[in-house]
């Protein structure tokens, strides 16, 4: 069987375990017997897995790789973690896929060994016939904690929207501040779980978004998961985001959203403030309004009127606006 055509049948499966030999069928322009053969031979060389009867048959996508392994964090090195655990399993993948897991492993383990303080690091990996994931935890302060900490921020939630925008590290003299951002952009989905609260990206054209749940998270836990015949490149991430010139990281995108806390609408100059911290650093700034339905008239005028009439340096450019979000910018601007 081709691989597209596996590759096919893995993706409905992951979408939804259920009447997949119907939705095969379909998809394909053939019958449904033609459409179960297949899925009984993907079975048969155990690439699938399935539960249950006739139509109540409900079907999975097994482990096929794996490897987990906890290394003291005290004099751990990220190259080793990726030589003994992550090489091995991506060995088979092409090579723009082994470079994203590369760089995404070694980024994130390392981010653990500088900054968690916690005494171990933890790493699992899975990977299925149609993608891969890597948790890595560990059990120290907790990211959001520690900018929050650093930056003195009113709310921990805020630490999300400062990893948001990139170019943030609490270890200035030895990091860049680019590892996360870089990273999440790379991955199909990439959450990272502190607390109670979890950062997610899992879709390039939807902006980064803040969750609370139930589960307190001790440390910090990063989720990576990248389909295997990914298209994507390292190269073409950077380039999304840097000046062609000189390789520099000057463009970012930023999540309106995540400068509103539950229940809020954005209104006040401080919260227009905690938005713009940091774009001097960037020569253009996108800033997604996607799920703001409404802003106020302080918080337009201190965004584009006062912060970029302080900075005329700086592209802002905003996108995904509702009809009142846009009216409002409008009328900032034009009073300037």
């Amino acid at each position: 069987m081709e691989k597209q055509k596996i590759m096919t049948i893995a993706r409905l499966i992951r979408d939804s375990g259920s009447n997949v030999a119907a939705k095969l069928a379909e998809h394909e322009g053939v019958s449904r017997q033609a459409a179960s053969a297949w899925l009984s031979k993907l079975k048969r060389d155990g690439l699938i897995a399935s539960s249950g009867t006739g139509r109540g048959i409900s079907y999975s996508l097994p482990t096929l790789k794996y490897a987990v392994k906890e290394y003291p964090r005290e004099g751990l090195s990220e190259d080793v973690v990726w030589r003994e655990l992550g090489a091995p399993i991506v060995q088979d993948l092409s090579n723009n896929v082994r470079g994203i897991w590369h760089h995404g492993i070694t980024e994130m383990v390392n981010n653990a060994i500088d900054h968690s303080s916690s005494e171990t690091v933890h790493l699992s990996i899975y990977q299925t016939i149609l993608d891969t994931t890597v948790i890595v935890t560990d059990r120290g302060e907790g990211i959001f904690k520690k900018i929050q900490r650093a930056l003195n921020l009113y709310d921990a939630r805020e630490a999300i929207l400062e990893l948001a925008k990139g170019k943030f590290t609490t270890d200035p003299d030895n990091h860049s501040g680019e590892g996360i951002f870089f990273s999440s952009k790379m991955f199909d989905e990439f959450w990272i779980r502190s607390g109670i609260l979890r950062f997610v990206h899992d879709d390039d054209e939807a902006p980064d978004i803040l969750y609370e749940s139930d589960e307190d998270v001790v440390g910090t836990r990063v989720v990576m998961r990248l389909n295997n015949d990914s298209p994507r490149t390292t190269k073409e991430v950077f380039d999304k985001f840097a000046l062609p010139e000189d390789f520099s990281f000057a463009k970012t995108i930023v999540p309106v959203r995540l400068a509103q806390h539950e229940g809020e609408k954005l209104v006040s100059r401080s919260q227009a403030k905690r938005l713009t911290r940091r774009f001097e650093r960037f020569q253009t700034v996108v800033l997604d309004f996607t799920g703001v339905e409404e802003i106020g008239q302080a918080f337009a005028d201190e965004v584009f009127r006062v912060f970029k009439t302080a900075h005329p340096e700086i592209t802002m450019t905003p996108i995904r606006m509702s009809e009142a979000v846009q009216a409002m910018i409008r009328r900032v601007q034009i009073s300037t």
